[in-house]
């Protein structure tokens, strides 16, 4: 057992350190202290500033975000005037040019709609941290959404100019592919019959060419176009005209029929009446009809516009 002058030792003992500890926190390098002290009050005051909350209004681009199936057909207002709150220093280098407006319009159905604008249903992604949006002004607009569909229609090709003197275009063009797929609003689709290509020139041409890779225009808004580019034949030739001639009936001695040749002159020169046969073919109806069938080198470039049989 530890007598009283050992308890008495012990105790003085402790208060000493006791003693050394308070005097080394709050009396030894006291000035050390202080400097340390004072840089992590700057240290605090550079991370949070002494910060003062403020506000700002800018004007800034106003973007929809709409459903896949649906297309925004009205003038959609370009801009939209906004409020943004939060640290003063950082409110005065935000410029509005930097800035998108997405409104939110993915639940709102089809047809012409009236819509709130507030900071429910507008975002600013580019808001830097810290940064509020408050308000958004004007506080409605204008909406007509509309279904979007997509449809395949025929493309015609835009041939512009005069050929070479002598010769003329042979028609109608061919082009490949024949078709595209249009998407757009069912409103606009509904009026459109086909697409057009951009113009083709055939100014001066005196043969057969085609025109590769011509792009697709098609004037209606809000629509895209599937393929946007065509390949397209163009058939030019001799100008044609017509040549009438008189032409024996098969099986029918002295009997002649009177024929219209369509085609290019120097090539309906080279026809004689006696090459030719029209033969009488009975109809279902019983009644007899004269036709012509033309030799094979002939078929592509000659037309029997008409036939008058005996008897006509």
């Amino acid at each position: 057992m530890l007598s009283g002058s050992d308890k008495s030792n012990g105790s003085d003992t402790t208060q000493r350190v006791l003693r050394n500890i308070v005097r080394k926190i709050f009396l030894e390098d006291w000035l050390l202290k202080l400097i340390a002290l004072a840089i992590t009050i700057g240290l605090w005051l550079g991370v949070t500033g002494l910060t003062t909350n403020s506000t700002k209004r800018l004007t800034v681009q106003l973007i929809p975000n709409i459903a896949n199936n649906v297309k925004v057909t009205n003038n959609l207002i370009p801009e939209v005037d906004i409020v943004v709150s939060g640290d003063e220093r950082k409110l005065k280098s935000l410029s509005g040019k930097d800035l998108v407006a997405s409104l939110d319009l993915s639940d709102v159905q089809p047809g012409e709609r009236v819509v709130s604008l507030s900071p429910q249903n507008v975002s600013i992604p580019e808001l830097p941290q810290g940064m509020k949006l408050d308000e958004v002004q004007p506080r409605r607009i204008a909406v007509t959404l509309e279904l979007v569909e997509e449809v395949e229609l025929p493309v015609v090709p835009n041939i512009q100019g005069t050929p070479a003197p002598g010769f003329e275009l042979y028609g109608p063009s061919v082009v490949t592919p024949r078709t595209v797929r249009i998407r757009g609003p069912v409103s606009v689709l509904r009026n459109m019959q086909s697409a057009s290509t951009e113009p083709i020139s055939i100014d001066g041409r005196s043969s057969d060419f085609v025109a590769r890779q011509v792009r697709i225009t098609v004037a209606a808004e809000n629509t895209t176009v599937s393929d946007t580019v065509v390949d397209v034949t163009v058939k030019i030739g001799e100008k044609r005209v017509e040549k009438t001639m008189t032409v024996s009936v098969a099986g029918g001695v002295g009997r002649k029929a009177v024929v219209t040749l369509y085609g290019p002159k120097t090539v309906l020169e080279t026809i004689r009446p006696d090459t030719l046969k029209v033969e009488m073919v009975k109809t279902d109806n019983g009644q007899e009809t004269p036709q012509l069938s033309l030799p094979a080198e002939l078929q592509d470039s000659v037309d029997v516009r008409k036939i008058k049989a005996p008897g006509q």
